[in-house]
């Protein structure tokens, strides 16, 4: 077997994931896809896509993928840009780091290029109704001084709140006092009036805020982000995407809340053989249900939403696959 990346596979994994009936594909390509901790959501859609490859893709072309746990997004970008990966699941945010050099990634990736949305991660900003003015983020900017939940320290959350409400004009380290701590502690912390606010990025229905509004009908609301709020908390990195959380999602949500979500995507290297993405990009697609049975999170899979909100240009062999069924893809994720 052709080794794309160097890692070692346990015996079972060797067994279970390179045989099909018994059988051994000898003179196969194995890419390597990382993903993050085996706790979270990362892992399992890995091990998702990477047993469709398996199933689908290995008796007759001669690929497949095999998920890795890992550090997460910040690793799995140095991971392929070191060439130990092929594949990776990345935050959105992460990947606008890598495109651009900034953040925590010091240079600019060129190597890395996108294959599909895979689920958002959607902006959940909620105060308390007594609080609420126009409804929209301008409540938030108007509590300036007050305690908030944003995530934990060093957490994807805490990093992508920041960047927003930086947009905003706001710092959340010197405009708030801040309550670190996880979305079910975060959310108490609002019923006990120990924070005045929170951003709770995630799938919706969100358990935490689902604890909340049932527990207290009518004392806190999800905020809207206008147009031009969307525009300036996204600052240019056509990451952010409008996102509506339809009404009945919360316990005694009566309306539409207009949102913006960012996506997490699996990228890949550039250097991957074209027809090998095209394929992967065209199975996953044709067989949705197949992932969605393995992992809920792939419900939210559609491709209509298939580049909405990716950080980096497609690679050529998604791209195909694309305009193939007839996608309207955006210049800016056509590589030069």
């Amino acid at each position: 077997m052709k080794r794309r990346s160097m890692l070692s596979i346990s015996a079972a994994i060797f067994a279970g994931v390179l045989t099909t009936s018994g059988i051994t594909y000898a003179n196969s390509t194995d890419y390597v896809l990382n993903t993050a901790s085996t706790g979270g959501t990362y892992h399992p859609v890995g091990t998702a896509i990477s047993t469709l490859s398996k199933v689908k893709l290995l008796p007759k072309e001669k690929f497949s993928l095999t998920a890795v746990n890992s550090a997460g997004s910040g690793a799995n970008v140095q991971a392929m840009g070191a060439g130990t990966a092929d594949f990776a699941i990345l935050q959105g945010l992460y990947g606008s780091y890598a495109a651009t050099g900034t953040g925590p990634i010091s240079e600019p990736q060129t190597n890395l290029r996108s294959v599909t949305m895979l689920w958002q991660n959607v902006e959940q900003f909620v105060i308390p109704t007594s609080k609420v003015n126009t409804g929209t983020m301008a409540d938030m900017v108007a509590m300036k001084g007050e305690g908030m939940g944003f995530g934990k320290q060093n957490s994807g959350t805490l990093g992508s709140n920041k960047v927003l409400l930086e947009g905003l004009g706001l710092s959340i380290d010197s405009d708030f006092e801040l309550t670190y701590a996880g979305y079910g502690p975060t959310a108490d912390a609002l019923a006990n009036g120990q924070i005045a606010g929170a951003g709770i990025p995630s799938g919706p229905p969100t358990g935490a805020i689902t604890k909340l509004m049932a527990s207290n009908e009518g004392q806190f609301t999800i905020l809207d982000v206008t147009p031009e709020e969307a525009a300036q908390m996204d600052g240019d990195r056509q990451l952010w995407t409008p996102y509506t959380i339809t009404a009945g999602t919360y316990p005694g949500q009566t309306k539409d809340i207009n949102t913006i979500a960012q996506p997490n995507f699996l990228a890949v290297n550039d250097r991957v053989d074209a027809d090998h993405v095209y394929l992967l990009t065209k199975t996953m697609y044709e067989n949705l249900p197949f992932l969605q049975a393995i992992h809920k999170a792939t419900l939210a899979m559609n491709i209509e939403s298939a580049v909405a909100g990716l950080p980096v240009p497609l690679h050529p062999g998604a791209l195909r696959y694309y305009r193939e069924v007839g996608i309207d893809v955006p210049a800016h994720l056509i590589a030069e």
